[in-house]
């Protein structure tokens, strides 16, 4: 099960429940891989901190790597799997960002190598129980190749005006990539994230979602400082604080994904 979690706007919380969500997957047993796509490298801090830039030079490190070697005559000699890495968790991997990937997106959009990472990803399948691909925050060429290499669709939603008029431009925009290149992509569901509910609006535009047919997860995510904490301490809620109500939302939230996927797999 490959599952990409995407949202055009920023600050929706595509990090924190894509690690979140593949940590309590790990923790369960799965083996599970997380393959960061966004320059800025949040998921990759949050899930092993700082990386040493002398010893693990950006063009050498995990996705910036795994392109370079597509670029020019060159074929796919190392293995997918060598550009990935443990994390300090059991059964959790990390397929590591870098700036790097900021300086080679035009010649790798130029070259059309959009579907080089389905055709690793097609390769890693066997090796792991679920793969989360972690994305910028704009229908850019690294977006597009996680859209393009996945099974199904997370969208974070943050309870905000301005989110739900993106998401109905990113609806059009995944309805587009659907039809031209990965007709079998689901979108999986809406994550309702940093939800209040003591405040009205929320509730109103979750009711409007659901009223114009999106899919929204039942489990909702509430605001937390914890989850500050979770990012300081690159440590997932599963790990830094178990019993926390956040905690419990998120576990409540794979158990709906895991469902889907037994239904999948039926």
């Amino acid at each position: 099960m490959i599952r990409v979690v995407f949202n055009q706007k920023g600050g929706v919380g595509k990090t924190s429940i894509t690690c979140n969500l593949a940590a309590i997957g790990a923790a369960m047993g799965l083996r599970t891989l997380v393959i960061d796509l966004d320059a800025q490298g949040n998921t990759t801090h949050y899930l092993v901190g700082e990386i040493d830039a002398e010893a693990y030079p950006a063009e050498a490190q995990g996705v910036a790597a795994l392109f370079k070697q597509t670029v020019g005559s060159r074929k796919m000699a190392r293995n997918p799997d060598s550009f990935v890495w443990e994390t300090p968790y059991e059964n959790l991997y990390l397929m590591p960002s870098s700036l790097a990937l900021n300086g080679m997106e035009k010649e790798l959009e130029s070259r059309y190598k959009i579907y080089k990472l389905r055709d690793a990803v097609d390769k890693l399948e066997a090796e792991y129980d679920r793969i989360y691909i972690d994305t910028p925050p704009n229908f850019n060429f690294y977006s597009k190749a996680a859209l393009i290499a996945a099974d199904r669709l997370i969208i974070p939603f943050d309870c905000d005006t301005f989110a739900r008029q993106s998401l109905y431009i990113l609806m059009e925009n995944i309805i587009e990539l659907q039809e031209d290149h990965n007709p079998d992509l689901e979108l999986e569901g809406i994550v309702i994230n940093q939800f209040n509910s003591q405040a009205r609006l929320p509730g109103e535009l979750v009711a409007e979602l659901a009223e114009a047919g999106m899919p929204i997860f039942n489990s909702y995510l509430s605001s937390s400082v914890k989850m500050r904490e979770s990012h300081r301490d690159h440590r997932p809620l599963i790990d830094l604080a178990p019993s926390h109500k956040l905690t419990t939302q998120y576990l409540d939230l794979h158990a709906e994904l895991e469902v889907t996927a037994a239904k999948a797999a039926a």
